[in-house]
């Protein structure tokens, strides 16, 4: 329960700053933080806690990593269903607080995105449906491949957060014009549920091209690595 505990805050905290960051301060008049202070922000929330929970439940924050990690030999079948249960329920919660701060100032419409994931049409750059999954995909390959190969054993120790948190501000740098940036499950979940309606009904997506690049990049990590990877 400890563990489960753990990647409930982690994922609240990786919802609450990162989308917090986009809806409340990415064009906030004359200080707004832009493009690159929200994909700062998603970093630095799984940099940080990556420090803090790491050593309790790993720091997950997302379906598609613990999947990737199963598929990798790094994390046990019986504990998929509560992580991700743990870390979608995170999100929601997180995004029902980030709704009751922003809902506090005058002009706020969930209608405007909410810093929910799109293509198409509720893509930022217009992007199709095809491009919003090869991003997903792709990119959390990567993901995954840093993750599997920051932690090996055979990896410069207590380094990992690092590598991880940067790797997701660099992601974000690339996909949010594409698809708003998501490579996790539970972040788009946890506001497109306040949004509904289209963020709701394009929500598969979000799942599918995560899960799949998750766990391209485990099988993609084991074969890299070799037999000595631990």
């Amino acid at each position: 329960m400890k563990a489960y505990a753990a990647e409930f805050l982690g994922t609240f905290w990786l919802v609450l700053g990162g989308c917090g960051s986009a809806v409340l301060a990415a064009t906030f008049p004359e200080v707004g933080i832009g493009l690159l202070g929200v994909a700062l922000a998603f970093g630095l929330t799984v940099l940080t806690m990556a420090f803090a929970i790491g050593h309790i439940s790993g720091c997950h924050l997302n379906p598609a990593v613990s999947i990737g990690l199963w598929a990798g030999g790094r994390f046990p079948a019986n504990k998929l269903a509560p992580y991700i249960a743990a870390q979608v329920v995170g999100g929601i919660v997180a995004g029902g607080v980030l709704y009751v701060i922003a809902s506090g100032a005058a002009g706020f419409d969930v209608a405007n995105g909410f810093a929910s994931n799109g293509y198409g049409e509720h893509s930022p750059g217009g992007y199709s449906l095809l491009s919003a999954l090869v991003t997903e995909i792709v990119m959390t390959m990567f993901f995954l491949l840093i993750i599997l190969g920051a932690t090996d054993k055979r990896a410069p120790a207590g380094l990992a957060p690092i590598a991880i948190g940067l790797a997701l501000t660099l992601i974000h740098l690339f996909s949010v014009p594409v698809t708003n940036a998501s490579v996790n499950p539970a972040r788009s979940t946890g506001v497109a549920v306040y949004v509904g309606g289209w963020a709701t009904a394009q929500l598969w997506l979000f799942w599918l091209a995560p899960i799949i690049g998750g766990v391209l990049g485990a099988l993609t990590y084991r074969f890299i690595a070799g037999d000595e990877e631990s």
